[in-house]
């Protein structure tokens, strides 16, 4: 699989084995996976928890609550349960300007401290689109910085920044404040959850990427099978914020676990620093050092030579789409990306917007979650990832748009929890996908524009899924639908299971047209 890193990874060829091409001498040097890489792989892993706090926190911060007008007329009247206008007299209706809430379950929400709701009822969508669009913003900056400055510093950064804007949420006298310190730890967590999953993939060997790229994301939906329980003992927003930005100060003790990668380095020319980091790696995986030797010389030498042809020639988001195949393929994934992203999430707030216990709903919708991704992990050497991609899909829509033709709370709450246990399915084989049809000279670029139609659908998603509050059917149509779009799309979309992967952009035109031989290869 391949990852951001390799960009400006130089590809060792000084060394070949029989039938397999050329070898890679810093996995060489590092070992594929073994003790080392383990320990890293599950301290990395660690960095989702907060990741799933703060991307699915908005089930807790603002789940719906009932209420009553209590201003301009003081009443006791429980008909007028969520009404925004009251009757003063002589047929005339005027604004409700106060309100009693219903808090049985909540004792404090965002909503009950700044009254969202009526006309400021979006205010309450936009902390979770604020979030979203936070996420997208850090994997930008963190990308550059990441790129520029290497992998450790730029996660440490993350994390720190993570901790104390959460923290100075909790304290926020006005929804604006809090709105400005949710944007800024969200814009944190993008970056948290870029860098990490890039180191990872920059140590471990290729054989390991694709179980491990999932395994990856176990942390996170534990998390989010979590904030249920952590917003049942708490039971006010601040709380829950609290108990999420407390553990990341934890992390900080990264700065002492975690390597630079050393990958990166060997790329901007630090290979002493490179050598210590093999070294040790080659030492804890019994690996012979004389391996880190000859990676460090064969890299010394082609530095120079590699850093002037990686300046050659710069590729962009238009090289996607210069090409007629590529191009297809491109929309194509780009819709699936969409799509995961506007039902993942969607649904995740929809799942809390269902009349019930929402701790009892939003715990059973996490736990299929978990499965889903074993079954994933069990099928992602074994079925082509368009049977599972479409399959995925497929299920979700139709269970979603199953929905509308019931009115059972209960049905509702199965169904969309068997919807969002297809979009577990989806969601990681999307990832795996791009990173394997995408050309190695773009793919860095594939990868980064589906993700960033995810986050585009996840800032859409939260108003879709409270619009149920006036049109039930809404919600569940729309997430229905384009699932079933998604599955239809990969049609279009050539099977990358066990094929030889594109390197260029020719290769990408020609892989998986019919009439190309090399392509079926």
């Amino acid at each position: 699989m391949q990852n951001p890193g390799d960009t400006e990874e130089v590809k060792m060829q000084s060394r070949s084995k029989k039938g397999k091409g050329p070898v890679d001498l810093v996995q060489e040097a590092m070992g594929s996976l073994g003790p080392w890489h383990i320990m890293i792989a599950i301290a990395l892993s660690l960095v989702k928890f907060p990741v799933a706090w703060n991307q699915l926190s908005i089930v807790f911060l603002a789940p719906r609550i009932d209420f009553v007008c209590v201003s301009p007329l003081p009443t006791d009247n429980k008909t007028m349960i969520n009404e925004c206008e009251v009757n003063v007299g002589n047929g005339t209706m005027q604004s409700c300007t106060k309100f009693h809430y219903d808090r049985k379950e909540f004792k404090e929400t965002i909503i009950t401290q700044w009254d969202l709701v009526c006309d400021r009822e979006q205010l309450s969508n936009l902390a979770q689109s604020c979030t979203m669009f936070g996420i997208l913003v850090g994997n930008m900056i963190f990308s550059a910085m990441s790129d520029r400055i290497g992998r450790k510093i730029p996660l440490m950064i993350a994390i720190l920044l993570q901790t104390l804007a959460g923290l100075m949420t909790v304290y926020s006298p006005w929804y604006e404040m809090f709105l400005t310190f949710k944007f800024i730890a969200a814009v944190a967590t993008g970056g948290s959850m870029l860098i990490s999953f890039v180191l990872l993939m920059e140590i471990v060997g290729p054989k390991w990427r694709s179980p491990l790229s999932v395994l990856f994301h176990v942390p996170f939906l534990i998390g989010f099978l979590l904030n249920p329980l952590i917003s049942y003992l708490t039971r006010t927003w601040y709380g829950f914020q609290l108990a999420v930005s407390i553990p990341p100060i934890f992390l900080l003790s990264y700065y002492w676990i975690i390597p630079e990668s050393p990958r990166w380095l060997l790329a901007v020319g630090r290979t002493r620093e490179a050598e210590v980091i093999l070294t040790k790696a080659a030492e804890k995986n019994n690996v012979p050092l004389s391996h880190v030797s000859a990676a460090i010389e064969a890299y010394s030498t082609s530095y120079t030579q590699s850093k002037k042809s990686d300046q050659e020639k710069k590729y962009n988001v238009t090289h996607l789409f210069r090409t007629p195949n590529l191009c297809l393929k491109t929309i194509c994934v780009c819709v699936n990306w969409f799509v995961c992203g506007m039902c993942f999430f969607g649904l995740a707030q929809y799942i809390g917007q269902i009349k019930g216990n929402v701790f009892v709903n939003s715990a059973i919708s996490a736990a299929v979650e978990l499965p889903g991704t074993l079954i994933v992990l069990f099928l992602i050497s074994r079925v082509s990832r368009l049977r599972i991609l479409m399959g995925g899909s497929f299920v979700s829509g139709v269970t979603l748009l199953l929905i509308i033709f019931f009115d059972n709370k209960t049905i509702h709450v199965i169904l969309a929890t068997i919807g969002i246990a297809g979009m577990s399915l989806s969601f990681p084989t999307v990832y795996l996908y791009s990173s394997e049809v995408f050309p190695t000279v773009v793919r860095n670029i594939g990868i980064g524009a589906g993700s960033i139609c995810a986050r585009i659908a996840s800032m859409i998603a939260p108003f879709v899924a409270t619009i149920g509050h006036k049109y039930e059917w809404l919600p569940p149509l729309v997430f229905g639908i384009g699932p079933i779009i998604g599955a239809a799309l990969c049609l279009l979309l050539p099977e990358t299971m066990d094929c030889e992967l594109p390197e260029t952009i020719e290769e990408a035109e020609n892989f998986g047209k019919k009439t190309s031989k090399k392509s079926q290869a």
